[in-house]
């Protein structure tokens, strides 16, 4: 089954972001934490080519940070993608 997964950090305005338009669409999402979890950034950076957090996937779709997220819910289309899950 596929499932939310977003990367974040501690002290991260925009990871706060994306998990709260998240929790509002109802979805349920796995957090992991890069600053909690040794060798997690790396293992983030080498799967996303991105070192910023949030990167979030819904699914196997790799959405991008907060703006990419809040992006799509403006254009009408995270609330399908979620649903899809």
């Amino acid at each position: 089954m596929s499932e939310t997964i977003i990367y974040t950090s501690n002290l991260c305005p925009y990871c706060t972001m994306a998990k709260r338009l998240l929790s509002a669409k109802g979805a349920t999402f796995t957090e992991l934490n890069v600053d909690t979890t040794p060798g997690l950034r790396e293992k983030m950076v080498k799967k996303t080519n991105r070192r910023t957090v949030p990167q979030i996937y819904i699914g196997d779709l790799h959405v991008g940070g907060f703006d990419d997220l809040r992006a799509l819910d403006l254009d009408n289309q995270l609330t399908p993608l979620l649903a899809n899950l």
